[in-house]
């Protein structure tokens, strides 16, 4: 088996991405990004770890301001409380582009360290409308018959990484993400059926297999960008 110094990396490119026939076989995709893994464990993990120690420092914080609004005025800290976890949730979007961004670095061998998780806050903005809008359009789609819903999840997956690596906006980064997943979004929809079934295996055992699990789905990611799209930012 080839290592990770010895691979020379399959790329594609924007106009293929979008326009023309790309293609790659699902196994291949995910040797290489299990290759990648290795070495690749210690700063996705620790940029994870991180970000879940202070989401949870926050919401633990805010519960308890909660909880001291609550007694003073019930219906108030209700409407804070739900102010503040919206608030949470969109400063969560910049640092799950940022990890994600950590795959996309390794997929072209570039160094990776946990702070890389964090560079990404200026494009917060884009990043922040791209997710709401998604994930509106994914909820709609799942009330017209889920069906909609299904496929435009799968189809937005590349936006976050196209607004940051492409520098595009949010508009233009889900419909190139949508029409580039459209040619194979079967094989795609497969790639993340099998990864959801890996973390859930990988729960099995106090979580262990996490370890492996998380750094795998991010690598994969970054692998499956730079077959599409190819990588020119970094």
């Amino acid at each position: 088996m080839q290592t990770n110094q010895h691979m020379k990396p399959v790329s594609g490119s924007l106009q293929e991405g979008i326009a023309a026939p790309y293609d790659f076989t699902v196994s291949e995709v995910f040797q290489e990004a299990w290759q990648r893994t290795s070495g690749f464990k210690a700063p996705v993990l620790g940029a994870v770890l991180i970000i879940f120690l202070a989401l949870t420092a926050i919401s633990v914080g805010s519960i308890l301001l909660m909880n001291l609004f609550n007694m003073v005025d019930p219906a108030f800290a209700s409407i804070l409380t739900g102010v503040f976890n919206f608030l949470i949730s969109l400063a969560s979007y910049p640092l799950f582009a940022g990890v994600l961004m950590m795959g996309l670095y390794r997929a072209v061998d570039a160094a990776v360290d946990f702070n890389l998780a964090f560079s990404y806050f200026s494009y917060s903005l884009p990043i922040i409308i791209a997710a709401c809008f998604a994930s509106l359009l994914v909820m709609l789609g799942f009330m017209l018959l889920v069906i909609p819903g299904i496929y435009l999840c799968i189809a937005y997956i590349f936006t976050l990484p196209l607004i940051i690596e492409k520098g595009m906006d949010f508009w233009q980064a889900m419909e190139t993400s949508r029409k580039a997943v459209h040619q194979h979004w079967f094989k795609i929809f497969f790639i993340y059926v099998m990864i959801g079934i890996i973390y859930l295996i990988s729960l099995i055992p106090f979580g262990i297999g996490l370890i492996w699990a998380v750094p795998f789905f991010v690598a994969l990611h970054g692998v499956l960008y730079r077959r599409i799209f190819g990588i020119d930012a970094i």
